[in-house]
């Protein structure tokens, strides 16, 4: 198919001619730097200030040059500068033009599916937008629909973020119609009846469940288990490791300053090569060795392969002596000083040489933190470690990638104690999201493993000067995946770790797993190496401090799923007793009159006829005033209907409390306490250890022995009823 010539067009913009375009948008800019203007063909928005961090450098300008025709051109700065200046006298009287600002990335990913557009209508050998019809938006629609191989088959569909994009793109050319001064498409044109982009993609709405899915169970244990070592255990000697090669740069780096050039001519430098011998023999300090690939350059250079000095780095040896290279020449002369040194230290990488004992992850054995590393294999280990502090970091605070990208060096609050023995860790840094250019300064109230990892990180900055990027912009995709490599290769196996199998983790994944552990509490796997109870403290400690902050709204998500996780609770159980499933403990009565009457409610006529199940919505929302009222305990269900009534608060003296003091629940005496047969196996391996320890008390022990022997009947008791209730209807029935 030819291409239509583009209609010549060299006129100006009949409403933004000349103009500033951040002036226009409001995007402050440092005195005297370049200001992009309207015309240019590249608007760059690098040195725009407030800029979040997480912004990529690619999206930090709009370039219009993938545009052929120049009219189409001007149609597209139009476009976007009115959607950066939406307050505009010649925009804000269009009927349907946005009247929010859109995001510069917003804008970049709004000017590259025009450009698209344009690319695909030149193909067709369309030469002016009044040519765009329901027909040919129909067409691009599904161009942009379908995933074509090399021979023009389809093979799949893009995503419906993908449709949206290209249909948003040609309601976008209607809706700023009358804005544009070249082209513009038919005043009759009204493409898929006037719906919006995200109808026409057919866009889930997202009511029904977050499209975020949480970290799998089998990924996050192990996971999260690597990096709380890594940052604990590993930490301390990983900034040291970090030292020690800032070190070596300033002496053996290969483009160190300072160094005196020498080539194949100079002198042989014996004295100044000698020196540094000696100062390895004296040391005992193995001499630096070369990396595998250096070693099969110099095979390949003709080196004996029984050479003794074949992986010597003597190039590091040249540098430490001032030298600029050790020449090849220089080798006859020096080749026996090297030897007798060789044989007296040997050869060995250069880093992590005798390096300290810690435990292993398994706790089954005790070795070297590291074995000796080359430069770069002793560089990608404190990357590991410091991505470990990151994964950390995020899935403990639940802090938002744009959020962690914000830190800088000393974030961290100095700690508080406001009583003795509690104390309060807090971090600052930015809420980008939903928040005006340069977001908003916010503070998170963090446990104390969260303060001690971003600890780290600023040790093992490269430059921690005050106020520095902490982070800076990083790609959490890829270190994850170097981080998996390495916990899953030799050197993480060595030290007990588990195996992380495949699985998709990001940030967003992260904080979705953390507002679902914390509802669900107190099970999940993330308690069992973090106490999600304190968690759930600092969050809602920070929420109280700022209650538009950022915790808030991690929050709110927790709460949302603590309800559902208690309406859903509430309808198994109920599901139960119509199955003839009764609960056990102190509350049971009570519960069981709660859900007869459920019954009898859902079919008054038939209350005494066999049950007639309806939908689970109708059940539901005479579920749902007890579901308030439910509080997961450890080992029982807390039925917090009557304050008087709970026994929690007379422990504790403070009657009139709202909610239950769970960690002081003693739930076989408690009369708002339930069990239930998902509490079974929490009682049976309490009353199993009570055993173990009883038998191996010794005969003096009389008082630990009437304590232990009369927890040890409770457990009992507690699962023999659970097994009488669960068996109680079934008898009945038979």
């Amino acid at each position: 198919m030819t291409t239509a010539l583009p209609i010549p067009f060299d006129g100006p913009s009949a409403v933004f001619t000349g103009a500033d375009v951040c002036r226009e948008a409001g995007l402050p800019l440092p005195d005297g730097c370049h200001r992009p203007l309207f015309e240019d063909e590249v608007w760059d928005f690098n040195e725009v200030v407030g800029l979040p961090v997480q912004l990529p450098i690619c999206h930090r300008h709009l370039d219009f040059t993938g545009i052929r025709d120049p009219r189409w051109r001007l149609v597209a700065k139009e476009l976007l500068l009115a959607m950066l200046a939406p307050r505009h006298p010649a925009v804000a009287p269009l009927p349907r033009a946005h009247r929010t600002a859109l995001h510069l990335r917003s804008c970049v990913g709004r000017l590259d599916e025009l450009t698209r557009l344009f690319q695909w209508l030149d193909t067709r050998s369309i030469a002016s937008l009044e040519a765009l019809d329901t027909h040919l938006c129909e067409a691009y629609l599904a161009h942009r629909r379908y995933v074509l191989d090399e021979h023009g088959a389809i093979v799949g569909e893009h995503s419906p973020g993908t449709r949206r994009a290209a249909a948003q793109a040609v309601v976008d050319l209607v809706n700023y119609r009358d804005l544009f001064t070249a082209d513009r498409v038919a005043a009759t044109l009204r493409p898929w009846g006037g719906a919006t982009a995200s109808a026409i993609a057919e866009m889930p709405s997202g009511r029904t469940e977050n499209k975020t899915q949480p970290v799998e169970d089998a990924v996050l244990q192990p996971m999260l288990a690597a990096a709380l070592y890594l940052v604990g255990t590993l930490g301390p000697h990983a900034v040291q490791l970090a030292h020690e090669i800032r070190e070596a740069d300033q002496h053996s780096a290969r483009r160190l300053r300072g160094l005196r050039k020498v080539g194949a001519k100079s002198r042989v430098p014996a004295h100044e090569i000698s020196r540094v011998l000696s100062e390895y023999t004296d040391t005992c300090t193995p001499l630096p060795m070369l990396e595998d690939w250096y070693v099969t350059r110099r095979l390949a250079d003709g080196w004996d392969p029984h050479d003794p000095l074949l992986r010597v780095a003597t190039g590091t040896l040249a540098r430490q002596a001032g030298l600029s290279q050790f020449a090849t020449p220089w080798m006859s002369t020096l080749r026996g000083p090297l030897e007798d040194a060789l044989a007296q230290v040997g050869v060995d990488k250069p880093f992590g040489q005798d390096a300290s004992p810690i435990p292993t992850a398994d706790e089954q054995d005790s070795l070297q933190w590291t074995l000796s590393l080359h430069r770069l294999e002793a560089v990608a280990l404190v990357g590991i470690v410091r991505t470990a502090a990151i994964i950390s970091t995020a899935a403990i605070s639940g802090m938002r990638a744009s959020e962690l990208m914000e830190l800088r060096i000393g974030c961290r609050r100095p700690p508080q104690e406001p009583v003795p023995g509690l104390v309060r860790y807090r971090i600052a840094s930015k809420v980008v999201k939903g928040q005006p250019l340069g977001g908003t300064d916010d503070e998170w109230v963090v446990i104390e493993p969260v303060h001690r990892a971003i600890g780290l990180l600023e040790q093992l900055h490269e430059d921690p000067a005050d106020g520095a990027l902490l982070l800076g912009r990083f790609a959490f995709n890829v270190r994850y995946q170097w981080f998996r490599n390495w916990v899953n290769s030799d050197a993480g196996q060595r030290l007990g770790l588990a195996r992380i199998p495949d699985g998709p983790v990001n940030l967003r994944m992260l904080r979705r797993t953390l507002s679902l552990e914390m509802a669900y509490r107190p099970g999940g796997l993330l308690a069992s190496k973090i106490h999600l109870k304190h968690i759930a403290v600092a969050t809602t400690e920070g929420y109280a401090s700022r209650p538009g902050g950022a915790q808030a709204e991690l929050l709110s998500e927790v709460n949302k799923h603590e309800s559902e996780r208690n309406l859903q609770l509430v309808l198994e159980e109920f599901r139960n007793y119509q199955q003839g499933i009764l609960p056990a403990g102190p509350g049971a009565r009570s519960l069981t009159e709660f859900f007869a009457g459920i019954d009898e409610k859902l079919e008054p006529s038939a209350a005494s006829a066999p049950k007639i199940q309806r939908n689970d919505r109708d059940v539901l929302n005479l579920l749902t005033k007890r579901a308030k009222v439910l509080h997961l305990g450890p080992a029982n269900y807390c039925w917090f209907t009557d304050p008087s009534r709970a026994l929690c608060l007379k422990l504790a003296g403070t009657p009139t409390a709202d909610r239950p003091l769970v960690g002081m629940c003693d739930s076989a005496r408690c009369p708002q306490a339930t069990h239930h047969p998902c509490h079974r196996p929490v009682w049976a391996e309490h009353a199993e250890r009570t055993e173990t320890f009883l038998g191996q008390l010794g005969i003096p022990r009389k008082t630990e022995r009437t304590r232990l022997q009369a927890d040890h009947d409770r457990a009992l008791r507690v699962v023999a009823e659970i097994d009488a209730a669960s068996a109680t209807m079934h008898e009945e029935s038979s």
